[in-house]
C-alpha cells in the first residue's frame, strides 16, 4: 500500500491488492536440494529472528505480491523473484508487525501465484493447493524442526497466504495433533472460512469470543453496498468474527470502541491513527461490513478489486485491535501452558 489520500495510484499501490485468488502453472522445483531443505538458507526467509526474547512464536505468510510484467512470464514465480520480495517486505511492515509485541516472527518466502481474474474458483483452488502450499508447508516444517524449540505459536496470514494457511490447517496440523495443541490461534484473514470447510475438518474450530485459543479468526472487509456477485474475491458466505468486539453477532462496533488503525499518511508512511473503521458482521453475506471508510478516498487503491472492497485494509483497519487480541489470546494460553517459561 502506498498512498491513502493521494489522487493517483502508483505501481507500488497495485502491489497491495492482495488476492487469495490467483492462477497459474509453473515448474515443480523441489523444496529440497541434495536432501537439504531450501529453508536452511537464511536468504529464503523474509523474517528469521536472531534473538529469541519472547515465549511464543508467530509464523506469517504474506499475500500475493508477485506481479507479472510480461504475459510470457510464469504464473508461479521463483522463490527469489525481486518484485515478490519487495512486496513481501512491504506487506510484512503493515501486517505482521502487529504481532511483534507478542511473539518472535518467522516468515518464509514462498513461490506464489500471480494475479489472475480469468480462472474459475475451482481452478484457482487447485493452483493454490499445489506449489505455493507445498513450499509454505516445507517452510513451516523446517521452522518447527529447527527453530521452534517447543514454543507455542500463532499462525497469521492474509489473502493468498491465508488460503495456503487453510490448507496447512487441514493437512499438516491435522496430521500432527500434538503440534496443533501448541497453536494459540490462526489468523486466517482475507480468505473465506466456510461452514463446509469446518465440517470437513472437525479438528478445527472457529473463535467464539476474545479469549478462546486453538481457534481460527477470519473476516473479509467491505462496504455495505458491495455486490458480491461481481466480487472476484468472494468465496463465501464465510464465518466472520468482529475484530473490534470479538463477537460473531451482527451488533455494530463503532469507531469509539476500537483502539486504533494503522494507515498511510500523505507521504505513504504508516502511522497509528484513531480507529478509522467501524465493524459489523453480516451473516447473510458472510462478510465484515465497514461503513466509516471513505470509498472515494480509498478508490485509487481498491479500484482493481472494485469500489468498497476493502481487502487491502483487512489488517490496517483493525491493526491495533488485532495486536491487543493476539496478546490476550497468548496470555490466556500461557496461563495453562506447562512450558510457558520457554525462551
Amino acid at each position: 500500500m502506498k498512498r491513502l489520500f493521494l489522487q493517483k495510484p502508483a505501481s507500488v499501490i497495485i502491489l497491495m491488492v492482495f488476492f487469495s485468488l490467483a492462477a497459474g502453472c509453473g515448474d515443480s522445483t523441489a523444496t529440497q536440494i541434495n536432501n537439504t531443505s531450501i529453508y536452511s538458507q537464511s536468504a529464503n526467509w523474509l523474517s528469521l529472528p536472531s534473538v529469541i526474547d519472547k515465549p511464543v512464536d508467530v509464523f506469517y505468510l504474506y499475500p500475493t505480491e508477485y506481479q507479472k510484467t510480461d504475459p510470457n512470464q510464469p504464473d508461479i514465480c521463483a522463490i527469489d523473484n525481486p518484485s515478490m520480495i519487495q512486496g513481501a517486505k512491504s506487506a510484512f511492515a503493515r501486517q505482521a508487525t502487529a504481532f511483534q509485541p507478542v511473539g518472535n516472527i518467522y516468515a518464509p518466502y514462498y513461490r506464489q501465484l500471480a494475479l489472475s481474474t480469468t480462472m474459475t474458483s475451482e481452478e484457482r483452488e487447485q493452483m493454490v493447493s499445489g506449489i505455493p502450499t507445498t513450499f509454505a508447508t516445507e517452510a513451516f516444517d523446517y521452522y518447527i524442526k529447527h527453530y521452534n524449540n517447543g514454543r507455542p505459536f500463532i499462525l497469521a496470514a492474509h489473502s493468498q497466504g491465508a488460503n495456503i494457511l487453510s490448507y496447512m490447517l487441514a493437512g499438516y496440523l491435522k496430521n500432527n495433533p500434538s503440534l496443533y495443541k501448541r497453536m494459540i490461534a490462526a489468523y486466517v484473514i482475507g480468505y473465506y472460512v466456510t461452514p463446509d470447510y469446518l465440517a470437513k475438518n472437525p479438528h478445527l474450530k472457529f473463535a467464539g469470543g476474545p479469549d478462546d485459543t486453538g481457534v481460527i479468526i477470519s473476516y473479509n472487509t467491505e462496504a455495505p453496498d458491495v455486490d458480491n456477485s461481481k466480487n472476484i474475491l468472494y468465496e463465501g458466505p464465510g464465518i466472520v468474527i468482529n475484530p473490534i468486539t470479538w463477537t460473531r453477532d451482527e451488533t455494530v462496533a463503532t469507531t469509539a470502541q476500537g483502539i486504533g488503525s494503522f494507515m498511510p499518511d500523505p507521504n505513504g508512511v504508516f502511522v497509528q491513527v484513531p480507529q478509522y473503521a467501524d465493524a459489523r458482521v453480516d451473516r447473510g453475506k458472510g462478510v465484515l461490513i465497514c461503513t466509516t471508510a471513505d470509498e472515494d478516498a480509498l478508490y485509487p487503491i481498491t479500484a482493481p478489486l472494485g469500489r468498497g472492497i476493502y481487502h487491502s485494509f483487512d489488517y490496517p483497519f483493525y491493526y491495533y485491535n488485532l495486536q491487543q487480541n493476539a496478546a490476550n489470546r497468548t496470555n490466556n494460553f500461557l496461563k495453562n501452558w506447562p512450558g510457558s517459561n520457554l525462551k
